[in-house]
């Protein structure tokens, strides 16, 4: 047995991806010493590690957390390849590098091969202990990383004398009015000793209404749905076991419940008129919909873990999730959207069942080589429905009052089995040269049902990835790396088939849609400032894309994103530290006279930067940090606006707990959210006027946390 596997024997399931704490610690960590789950899937030091990798702990986390913001906009301001988050519950858009992003909870994906963005509305970071990233395409977990890995690592029991518990309250406020209100509640109780601990939380969070900084209200998001008048509760439960000497098996149970539940809506007062339109559209009281906007999840997963079976350290986990999805109801024109005679509102139900197993080993054959190994399966499947309202009552209420009139399937249902095989290998060559190589081959068999007249049928496909990967450690805290590594993502089968005989399941199978990518890198790790930085060049020959009746496409079309990825913090006397991340990237489409061209502006990436000051010390802290989306336009002149943002936290520990001040966008920007303005580019004028779509940002906030452990 390898022994340091030992010290992360409980999360090398739970984990996919990890590196330095570079974007704003608070001390001076050993990053290049932190033992991650990253590469090879084995915990692995950081240092042997050829690759842009970053750990958010649990205090940078939560200093975020304590400006008002949720967890991806957390996120998008601690890690550098990452966009900056829409604000609403949608994560649509916020790629890594340009591409897609794979996100986990403790090793068990929440992607799906129906590709709901809501990957972030999953878990209150009450129950985060650190979040994990691995920047760029990987090879080793499947689909949907073409762009990186952030795996979320929750909370495990700790063993002590006596009953741990942990309280935690808060409130957010931007003094607009009485609806302006969200607040937060969180306890947690554990212990247990060196055989068996267990831990049980309940996180709770109610939002009011949200304001921009003109101080009007912010128009719901009709397309994606946002988080006002939103309530959340979390419960979770986790379990550890030391079965033997060498053996550990650990449990994690979670209920995650997401839902709007106030009576505000849009009101639209032309819908009965001789010429219907969505113009003049206000934001009233007295919505009551038989099918609020929601997220419901469940998840199960059990780890066990063998020190030495055959001589090798050998993991085991299996998962179930189950998540419901349920969207806002939508106008939609008819009979046609240039003259519509009537607006039939309806809104979708989307219902994903996933379970899986993994299996992994991980050998030293000698002190130089290491190799991981093992085989992944799972099964997906999917169903979904559209409640149609009754259009005469809403024609009356202006949209206000949505009673069900019938329910019909929305996509058509599959099944999606997929059995994987992977390896991973490392070699120590001299004392300062590492190489790594690895490959992982899929395969896929897809069923689809018959769908309104259309009829279903079978295929599958295979996929082959691979990874290359060259470290030098020059001995002196710089580390410099160079990698090749492919990831892949599937058109959406749900959007992709159903829409026409034409598309036979039989004979129009999905396919990979392989990234290739290459990088060069380089960190530092020293006494006085610690550093990560890495250029990279993504490219793939089609790519997936919206119609305009929002099915999905698969286009020959060649892609490419290229950029600058980087961190940096200083540390000074006296506690002050000072530091930001950079992300330059451009983002081309290949267009039919063999030139490049500027992407969609749908679809591309913004080159994003942040700053921060920051001062500590045994009790008290304060930090001040600005967060810029540039701008950005394409080929076509379609432009998204740029901003800038401004935070400060100030922190006080005393013998009650921590009390902490938090104020989001500062400088009271007003801006229109990223998504907002891809909303309205792709809703408008199909689905009607802009405004409707252009989701605003959040004006100046207020947030006072409180948070005890005892």
């Amino acid at each position: 047995m390898n022994s340091r596997h030992l010290t992360a024997s409980l999360s090398v399931l739970a984990g996919a991806l990890a590196g330095p704490a570079l974007a704003q610690g608070t001390q001076e960590p050993d990053v290049q010493d932190t033992m991650v789950v990253v590469g090879s899937r084995a915990p692995t030091e950081i240092s042997q590690i050829p690759g842009a990798v970053w750990v958010i702990d649990r205090e940078q986390l939560h200093e975020q957390i304590r400006t008002g913001a949720d967890l991806k906009t957390a996120l998008g301001k601690l890690v550098p390849a990452l966009d900056l988050a829409p604000q609403g519950r949608t994560n649509y858009g916020q790629n890594m590098r340009g591409r897609s992003v794979q996100v986990l909870i403790d090793g068990v994906s929440l992607n799906s091969s129906r590709s709901i963005s809501r990957q972030f509305d999953a878990i209150d970071p009450f129950n985060i202990e650190r979040v994990e990233v691995l920047s760029g395409a990987t090879s080793l977990y499947g689909g949907g990383a073409t762009g990186g890995l952030i795996n979320i690592i929750t909370k495990r029991p700790e063993a002590g004398d006596g009953l741990q518990l942990s309280s935690e309250a808060g409130l957010t406020t931007g003094f607009n009015d009485g609806d302006d209100l969200d607040y937060r509640l969180a306890q947690s109780m554990g212990g247990g000793n060196q055989f068996i601990k267990g831990r049980i939380a309940v996180a709770y969070q109610d939002n009011g209404r949200h304001f921009d900084a003109s101080g009007d209200e912010i128009f719901p998001d009709i397309a994606q749905t946002d988080l006002q008048d939103n309530r959340s509760i979390d419960v979770m439960g986790s379990l550890d076991v030391q079965l033997a000497e060498q053996q550990t098996l650990t449990f994690g149970a979670q209920l995650y419940r997401s839902r709007f539940e106030g009576d505000r809506g849009v009101y639209f007062p032309n819908l009965d008129a001789s010429s219907p339109n969505l113009n003049d559209a206000e934001i009233r009281d007295g919505l009551d919909s038989d099918r609020d906007p929601a997220t419901d999840r469940t998840l199960a997963n059990l780890q066990y873990h063998h020190a030495d079976l055959l001589g090798q350290d050998f993991y085991l986990q299996a998962f179930h999730r189950e998540e419901e999805a349920s969207f806002h109801a939508f106008p939609y024109p008819a009979p046609s959207w240039s003259a519509p005679d009537f607006y039939e509102f309806r809104t979708s139900k989307q219902n994903t069942e996933v379970q899986g197993l993994k299996a992994l080993f991980d050998a030293a054959p000698s002190d130089a080589l290491s190799v991981t190994y093992g085989v992944d399966y799972d099964r997906e499947t999917f169903d979904a429905n559209q409640m149609i309202f009754d259009r005469a009552t809403t024609d009356a209420s202006g949209g206000l009052v949505q009673e069900a009139s019938s329910i019909e399937p929305r996509y058509p249902g599959y099944e999606i089995d997929t059995l994987a095989a992977f390896a991973q290998g490392e070699w120590q060559v001299t004392e300062g040269l590492q190489l790594s190589a690895g490959v992982r081959r899929q395969h896929v068999d897809v069923e689809v049902d018959d769908f309104n007249g259309v009829p279903g049928g079978a295929n599958d496909y295979d996929a082959t990835l691979a990874n290359a990967g060259a470290l030098y450690d020059f001995g002196n805290g710089h580390q410099s790396w160079l990698q090749y590594s492919q990831g892949f993502e599937l058109p959406d089968p749900a959007k992709y088939y159903g829409k026409s005989a034409e598309v036979s399941v039989d004979e129009n199978p999905l396919s990979a849609i392989e990234t290739d990518q290459v990088e060069l890198g380089w960190r530092y790790n020293g006494a006085e400032w610690m550093s990560q930085a890495a250029v990279y060049y993504a490219w793939s020959d089609k790519a997936v894309e919206n119609a305009d009746d929002l099915s999905v496409i698969v286009v020959e079309e060649e892609k490419r994103d290229y950029g600058l990825e980087g961190a940096v913090t200083r540390y000074f006397d006296h506690g002050f530290e000072a530091g930001g991340t950079l992300h330059l990237i451009r983002s081309e489409q290949k267009n039919a006279d063999g030139d490049w061209d500027k992407r969609d502006a749908r679809y591309a990436s913004l080159s994003s930067a942040t700053a921060f000051v920051g001062w500590s010390d045994l009790d008290r802290s304060a930090r001040l940090q600005a967060s810029r989306a540039f701008d950005l336009e394409d080929e076509e002149d379609r432009k998204i606006v740029g901003f800038t943002t401004v935070d400060l936290t100030l922190g006080q520990q005393t013998e009650f707990g921590r009390f902490s001040l938090g104020v989001q966008n500062l400088l009271d920007e007003q801006y229109s959210t990223v998504w907002g303005q891809r909303a309205a580019m792709f809703y408008s004028p199909y689905y009607g006027p802009e405004y409707l779509y252009d989701y605003q940002g959040r004006g100046r906030t207020y947030t006072l946390n409180w948070s005890l452990n005892y």
